[in-house]
């Protein structure tokens, strides 16, 4: 009779912790509906240029309008790092088919703690490059470099590491690109131009994105 009453209160126990965890939901699932939604609406076209990332691109809106002649679809959701990406390629990456992927992400990383290192970041990297080519094998990968905000100015050396570890790193894989996007926001003095950041010297102001627009259409499929 205790052997019994012990495995219902196991299968008891298994059931509210399941009913509880299907309950908690990941970070960012509201703007994963929310593009579902939008999809559903009005399904973008395969065979398009694919911005994932966070509110560097979520912020650029009218991002269409900086690249005529090419269809762009823009799924950056702000405040997202590279293990949000992960989780969610299959909601923001598969489903679209796209022949290029350009990624910004990366920067939040290193700000959401600081035990976070460049081997964290590269690492985590790593891990989003070959989960998309491993679902998306002719997909075209390009990584917009980490920025320099001057409110995260103390994490310069963490991103200058990074930067050059993935530079590095996509040379070495076919059908990629990096995107320097750093030194075109600096100045001769070496530090991030005035007048290109919003009041919170963190996003970019139409100027800031002016810049990435130049360095990043040299690199997008026809």
């Amino acid at each position: 009779m205790k052997q019994k009453t012990y495995f219902l209160g196991i299968i008891l126990f298994l059931s509210v912790f399941q009913s509880f965890a299907q309950d908690v939901e990941y970070p960012f699932a509201n703007d994963i509906r929310k593009f579902k939604t939008l999809d559903s609406i009005n399904p973008p076209p395969p065979n398009s240029i694919l911005f994932i990332g966070s509110s560097s691109f979520t912020m650029w809106t009218d991002i269409q309008d900086y690249f005529p002649g090419f269809t762009i679809i823009n799924r950056g959701f702000g405040g997202s790092c590279l293990t949000d990406l992960i989780r969610y390629t299959d909601n923001i990456v598969v489903p679209y088919k796209p022949k290029q992927i350009v990624i910004y992400c990366g920067e939040n990383d290193f700000a959401s703690s600081d035990t976070v290192s460049p081997t964290t970041v590269n690492l985590r990297f790593v891990q989003l490059f070959d989960l998309i080519r491993t679902k998306m094998p002719d997909a075209r990968i390009t990584y917009v470099s980490i920025k320099p905000s001057p409110s995260r100015w103390y994490l310069k050396d963490k991103v200058i590491e990074s930067n050059k570890f993935i530079r590095k790193y996509l040379k070495k894989k076919h059908n990629s690109s990096f995107v320097d996007v750093w030194h075109k926001m600096l100045g001769s003095d070496k530090l991030p131009l005035n007048g290109i950041f919003l009041e919170d010297q963190l996003h970019m102001n139409p100027a800031g994105y002016s810049i990435w627009q130049k360095s990043i259409k040299k690199h997008l499929l026809k």
